[in-house]
């Protein structure tokens, strides 16, 4: 049978929600378990891009609605929040599901080294990673991905965000799940479709018809993410502070099973 945690600070948001004002997150524990447009090279980068955020989670990174997101910039920080262990931390799920913005404010408040598996590709390669589906396509690209993968899955003490389609390689599904505690950040398509609309750095939603490829990527995607997670977090329009605070304590809390 499978736990079921939950953390409420307000309603439940319904499925689709542009004022994204309230503040809920339910986190279900369970036992079965950048992807961008190919002149992304040439576009300029989001601001909040530049400093390191997944753009995949704006609505609109301007004025109010980035500080509604991310809480105020300028908070202090607060003391790390040990683990009783120090087994990395994997986050999978969809793109725009916020795995760099939520896996950054995680590896913050846990006092954790972030790493966003794109980004490392990225690093290695020496280009961006529409760069890279052009050239070699989607194929050659989940080959490169599995290889950094199965390195930086066996780091202690860390938080890795994950590539949407990191989960399609039974052999990633494997590594994540038995070298550490994984999280799927879930939201809905609608939720996914809003918050990538403008980021032209997504190469697989490069079609005429992105809510209906993320549609499609989510029917085939969710059932791997559900078999490789340990919890399962939705995401809603909660603010990623709230969200990652509510969380910590169910990760405190939780005991990985063989």
């Amino acid at each position: 049978m499978n736990a079921t945690f939950s953390a409420t600070t307000g309603v439940s948001p319904p499925a689709s929600c542009p004022d994204a004002d309230q503040d809920d997150v339910r986190i279900d524990s369970g036992q079965n378990g950048h992807e961008g447009s190919s002149d992304a090279g040439t576009a300029p980068l989001h601001p909040c891009d530049a400093a390191g955020d997944d753009v995949s989670t704006h609505a609109s990174c301007e004025g109010s609605a980035c500080t509604e997101l991310h809480g105020a910039h300028t908070e202090p920080a607060a003391a790390p929040v040990a683990l009783p262990h120090d087994l990395p931390i994997f986050l999978v799920g969809m793109m725009g599901a916020g795995k760099t913005t939520i896996g950054r404010t995680l590896a913050r408040m846990l006092g954790r080294e972030f790493i966003d598996l794109d980004h490392e590709l990225e690093a290695r390669c020496g280009v961006r990673v529409p760069v890279i589906f052009e050239i070699e396509g989607e194929p050659g690209f989940r080959r490169r991905e599995a290889a950094v993968l199965a390195e930086c899955t066996q780091r202690r003490g860390i938080v890795l965000a994950t590539g949407g389609g990191a989960v399609l390689a039974p052999e990633n599904r494997r590594h994540l799940k038995e070298r550490g505690v994984v999280l799927y950040l879930s939201a809905s398509v609608d939720e996914l479709f809003r918050r990538t609309c403008r980021d032209r750095n997504r190469p697989l939603l490069a079609t005429a018809d992105p809510r209906g490829t993320l549609r499609t990527l989510m029917t085939l995607r969710d059932p791997l993410y559900r078999e490789t997670a340990h919890l399962i977090v939705e995401t809603g329009c909660t603010p990623v502070n709230v969200l990652v605070k509510n969380l910590l304590p169910t990760l405190i809390a939780f005991e990985k099973t063989p």
